[in-house]
């Protein structure tokens, strides 16, 4: 390549006649077919390409996802992030069409670098528009992605107490039409519930959340088997069907007895099929009521974490903050103990909740993936002067001390490639020290990894 050629390229605008020699005897045309891949996310950097003619598409992993950054067409640079630092290919490079670049050594580059300041504020300037960029594309998508595994984490826990609430609702109607059924047979045998103050004190009864919840398979089936020949040898129909249910309710031979003492014939049958209608309404109840109480609890958590229909700056209830967390990443943490060690005595501080709320996820989310889903979590608070401290702790493997020092920064992961972002430190750190005038630290060795994050309880009046 002639080194007019050369010099027309931004890069190399401003370069010396010696600089553009060196570059031209180490450079290389080559041309690479529309479909073809020029470099792999994760891979070792070993070269700089300016295009010269074509397009390329740049693509970054997160998480299962590829993210496409941007596209690049002739004149640009490509692959320089590499070798400034020495890291591995930060992206996956796609020819979309029939391309020509030139290929430039790492030597050459870094010896370009050194002689030529134009040079160096070029790929200088390439370089930091394009982590902004690349920054807030991934942002962007990781925003995205956290969406979607919140929507189905929530799908999840709505789920359980959905069906629930689908099947009690669906069995009420059936069960009532028996309970009426049964209370018109009792008195059409004669008999007035009021006049059995023992009977209507069981059929009314308010049937627990688990009445048989604590019984072994051996002794429930010995409970039905008793009240089941207790019922036949009373004569009541279909004591195969009663029994089961009396039990499930909580009933036993001895208060069954007890509740229809003086009864018989029909007015016993009736008796029995009244109070085991009763109590299997009465647990159904109860059991729509605590699926709508759960549905609730959760769509409550979701709407507090994320403020909706709040101020953006207000008074935070951290505690209450990290609870909603915590629901929020139920199933994330399922197998995990979780400990709450809260200061009673933590004042509300002025701050964007919803962002505090993200930091709380990032940190408990990490340690979650840290500790493989078997652990303990501690969140801690305590109230220091005009600052307030949460800690969230992990007993997990702890962070290498080589690398420490690292972790906040943007794009910095010790996941596998694909696996993070590398973003969610760096963004917690920003939320903290940026928006909130605070401080962000970790402390960790192997068993114990603890971050810990001062927030002053009133902010600072003008600009951050």
């Amino acid at each position: 390549m002639t080194r007019e050629r050369l010099r027309a390229l931004p890069l190399f605008v401003g370069l010396t006649d010696s600089d553009l020699s060196l570059l031209e005897q180490a450079s290389r045309e080559i041309r690479i077919d529309g479909g073809q891949t020029l470099m792999t996310e994760g891979s070792p950097g070993g070269s700089l390409y300016v295009i010269l003619e074509g397009e390329f598409e740049i693509h970054k992993r997160s998480g299962s996802r590829q993210v496409m950054i941007a596209t690049r067409g002739p004149g640009e640079v490509i692959g320089e992030m590499s070798l400034l630092d020495g890291s591995p290919r930060t992206a996956t490079v796609r020819a979309l069409r029939d391309s020509r670049l030139l290929e430039i050594d790492q030597g050459a580059f870094r010896r370009l670098i050194e002689s030529s300041p134009s040079a160096a504020l070029v790929v200088l300037h390439t370089v930091t528009s394009r982590l902004r960029h690349t920054e807030s594309m991934l942002r962007q998508s990781e925003t995205l992605a956290a969406l979607g595994t919140l929507a189905a984490g929530l799908a999840h826990e709505l789920n359980n107490p959905a069906a629930a609430l689908q099947r009690a609702a669906s069995q009420v109607r059936q069960v009532l039409l028996r309970w009426q059924t049964a209370h018109a047979a009792l008195h059409a045998a004669g008999v007035d519930e009021t006049a059995h103050p023992v009977l209507t004190a069981l059929a009314e009864d308010e049937v627990g959340p688990s009445a048989t919840a604590t019984l072994d398979p051996l002794t429930r089936g010995d409970r039905q088997a008793a009240l089941e020949a207790w019922l036949e040898r009373a004569g009541v129909a279909e004591a195969w069907s009663l029994a089961p249910e009396l039990v499930s309710s909580g009933v036993t031979v001895e208060q069954l007895a007890e509740a229809t003492a003086g009864l018989s014939g029909a007015g016993l049958a009736a008796a029995v099929a009244w109070v085991a209608a009763a109590r299997s309404l009465s647990a159904l109840l109860r059991e729509v009521a605590l699926s709508a109480g759960r549905i609730a609890e959760i769509v409550g958590a979701v709407r507090s974490y994320s403020f909706l229909d709040q101020a953006p700056v207000q008074l935070v209830d951290l505690h209450r903050g990290l609870d909603d967390t915590l629901v929020v990443l139920r199933r994330k943490l399922e197998g995990i103990a979780v400990h709450r060690e809260y200061a009673s005595d933590l004042p509300p501080i002025e701050a964007h909740g919803s962002e505090l709320n993200q930091v709380w996820t990032n940190l408990i989310a990490n340690a979650a993936e840290a500790m493989g889903g078997r652990g303990e979590l501690t969140l801690r608070s305590r109230r220091d002067g005009d600052q307030v401290v949460v800690e969230v702790c992990d007993n997990g493997p702890g962070i290498p001390e080589a690398i420490r020092d690292r972790i906040f920064e943007p794009f910095f992961t010790t996941k596998a490639p694909g696996e993070g972002t590398g973003l969610g430190l760096h963004l917690s750190y920003n939320i903290v020290s940026l928006h909130h005038q605070g401080q962000i630290t970790v402390e960790s060795q192997p068993g114990r990894t603890c971050f810990r994050v001062l927030l002053p309880t009133q902010r600072k009046r003008g600009p951050a």
